[in-house]
């Protein structure tokens, strides 16, 4: 196929805080150095910030660097933390408040804000544009573009215009080829991209399987009594621990009359019967959630896969012709519950590296392996390094036990314990069979605290072109309806948090029903499908959720 070409000295896949940060500091040091320097941002969400999804408490380090002005050029960091309260939840009814000598002090949040991410994002791409980086949303990296010699030299953006068999329907418009002598991967969690490159370079030898998070999260309007600026609220235990299964809460209390709810459920759990968004529904019941969320109104609903398995987990992240940054290779700090400030310094770093490549006149399929050791000497990294076992240990031994051990690991020792625990297992390798598996009773929803799949998705704004080819692939389609149904009840059905999996039965058989339409782009299908049968791929341009300020 004839494809038109564009070149650049470096493209960038994916406006995210990685990737847009990366953006700023090449072209900062290209306007230092007087440098001419060519960047390009391509971005799948119709616009920057509609696939971005946060807490988010937001740690300012990175930012402090980056854009040292940050506060007088109007970054939107409106809601300073004032207070953080932790909370065992031991059942549907009652808590217990952790005193705040017992929480590890990753957990305290002094100095940071509560913002939107994807509302910080799209400052940033205008600070970007205004260095003069080319920002390019609705167009979705589909395939990475390799040289003959195997090197990464771009990548192609998606066809426009195919139908669900993939023949060209009118107005049909093929991918661009988008070339560049440095390509950076900045997908975020579970990339499909970076999992390509990662099998292709085989970036994770030796490395631990990566391991992550379900983050399902809301934004409610509430009475305005109930609403305390800048109260921070994390929880553990209920309802996740009714099923073995790990993870934990946030409530946040943002501008405008605002509160930010969410569950991370742990993808390392066991029973295939657990559905995270039934527990995120069960959850907002607790008194702690419903005294402050009765009377008021949902506004935003959302989902995305965290990558969460510490600097064990993390894949080489150079190649040559590029990097992976950010969440793409996994940089987020799971002790903290942040990966923002992280990812933007992982940017940073890996525009330092290239800019002295490019400058000392770089071409096409350099291995700029020096970023490796430049990120491994960073804060960042330090970072990750310090909090290495909490992931670990949270799945050894539990939420509870897991937090005591890391509270004396990084409160107590810094993280110089002369260890590092092992999590050796990989998230879709953990569920147990079906038949031996309690099931879960979940309530039908209220419709006042709890709600329905479809009724959330519709507040997601996800929206997909219909007569387009699935993006969801299967490798085998008889497993889904085989071994996944008979041995786990088929768990797709229940790990989705937007209902693109179902079952059905006709004329006394059953196949699998995938509702692309409703897929939020979280990766979940992606990382827990059992039979590692389900391959995300990148749907048109455009596709996905519109999220206004998640």
């Amino acid at each position: 196929m004839e494809r038109d070409s564009m070149e650049f000295d470096v493209v960038i896949v994916g406006a995210g805080p990685a990737g847009l940060s990366a953006a700023i500091r090449l072209l900062q040091l290209a306007q230092d150095k007087q440098h001419e320097l060519s960047v390009c941002v391509v971005e799948k969400g119709s616009e920057v910030g509609a696939h971005i999804l946060s807490g988010a408490v937001f740690e300012p380090t990175a930012l402090n660097e980056l854009v040292p002005d940050w506060k007088d050029q109007g970054a939107p960091l409106n809601t300073p933390v004032v207070e953080d309260e932790i909370l065992v939840l031991r059942n549907q009814n009652s808590s217990i408040k952790v005193p705040g000598l017992f929480v590890p002090k990753t957990m305290h949040n002094q100095g940071n804000y509560i913002i939107s991410l994807g509302n910080l994002c799209r400052w940033l791409a205008e600070k970007a544009e205004e260095l003069g980086a080319e920002v390019f949303p609705g167009f979705a990296a589909a395939e990475v573009l390799y040289n003959d010699q195997g090197q990464v030299e771009g990548i192609i953006t998606g066809d426009m215009g195919l139908d669900s068999q993939g023949n060209e329907k009118d107005g049909f418009t093929p991918g661009m080829e988008l070339k560049a002598k440095f390509t950076l991967f900045a997908e975020g969690a579970r990339g499909h991209l970076g999992k390509d490159l990662i099998s292709h370079f085989n970036l994770d030898a030796d490395k631990e399987p990566q391991h992550f998070g379900l983050g399902i999260k809301e934004i409610w309007d509430v009475d305005p009594s109930r609403h305390q600026p800048g109260k921070v609220v994390h929880t553990a235990g209920w309802p996740l621990d009714e099923s073995g299964s790990h993870g934990g809460s946030f409530l946040y209390h943002i501008e405008n009359n605002q509160i930010v709810v969410g569950l991370i459920t742990d993808l390392a759990y066991s029973n295939p019967h657990v559905s995270p968004f039934e527990e995120f529904q069960r959850l907002k019941t607790h008194p702690k959630f419903a005294n402050i969320l009765s009377g008021g109104k949902r506004v935003s609903y959302g989902a995305r896969a965290i990558a969460k398995g510490g600097p064990q987990s993390l894949p080489k992240m150079h190649f040559p012709g590029g990097l992976l940054i950010g969440c793409d290779a996994g940089t987020l700090n799971g002790a903290k519950i942040k990966g923002s400030h992280t990812a933007m310094k992982s940017g940073m770093v890996a525009a330092d590296v290239l800019f002295n490549q490019l400058s000392k006149g770089a071409d096409y399929g350099v291995d700029a392996a020096e970023f490796q050791s430049e990120f491994e000497s960073s804060w960042a990294y330090q970072e990750l390094y310090t909090q290495r076992n909490f992931g670990p240990a949270n799945h050894k031994w539990g939420n509870i036990l897991g937090a005591a051990y890391s509270f004396l690991d990084i409160n107590v020792f810094n993280g110089k314990l002369p260890w590092t625990l092992s999590d050796s297992t990989p998230d879709h390798a953990k569920l147990k069979p079906a038949n031996s598996s309690p099931k879960i009773n979940y309530p039908k929803p209220d419709g006042i605290l709890s709600f329905d799949r479809l009724s959330s998705v519709f507040l997601s704004n996800t929206n997909h072109e219909e007569d387009q080819p699935c993006h969801l692939k299967l490798t085998d389609e008889s497993i889904p309806i085989g071994i996944n149904l008979k041995e786990f009840d088929e768990p797709a059905q229940r790990y989705c948090p937007a209902g693109v999996y179902e079952i059905l039965e006709e004329e006394g058989s059953k196949r699998l029903q995938i509702n692309a339409q409703n897929c939020v782009h979280c990766k979940t299908c992606d990382i827990k499908d059992p039979s590692q049968n389900i391959t995300w791929v990148t749907p048109e341009g455009t596709g996905g959720p519109n999220y206004p300020n998640m």
